[in-house]
């Protein structure tokens, strides 16, 4: 006979980290892409000359060569940092049972 009135599959699943650590993480990598992007974009219209407004940005080449290159590893910085804490978080997601208690895979 199957006795289910005591058990709770909850139970077996970790519960999810709930760290404010790792939220504020998250967000200040989203700014650093999004800081990037903004510097990709300002340091490209300077660059290329693609409108006059707004190669009072940066009026020389090498300062929009400067923006071009800060943009991109700064776009890089926080997509790994977003991606390090996003695989943080998703990690401990299997069952909390002995090893003994699982099915043996060949």
């Amino acid at each position: 006979m199957k006795r289910t009135d005591g058990f709770d599959a909850r139970r077996l699943r970790p519960r999810p980290q709930r760290s404010w650590a790792s939220r504020i993480g998250a967000f200040f990598g989203m700014m650093l892409i999004l800081l990037g992007i903004f510097l990709l974009i300002a340091g490209g219209t300077s660059f290329f000359n693609v409108h006059e407004s707004l190669t009072k940005l940066a009026p020389e080449r090498n300062t929009a060569i400067t923006f071009l290159v800060t943009g991109l590893v700064l776009l890089w910085v926080g997509w790994a940092l977003r991606r390090k804490i996003r695989r943080r978080a998703l990690k401990p997601n299997d069952l909390n049972l002995s090893p003994r208690l699982l099915r043996k895979r060949n």
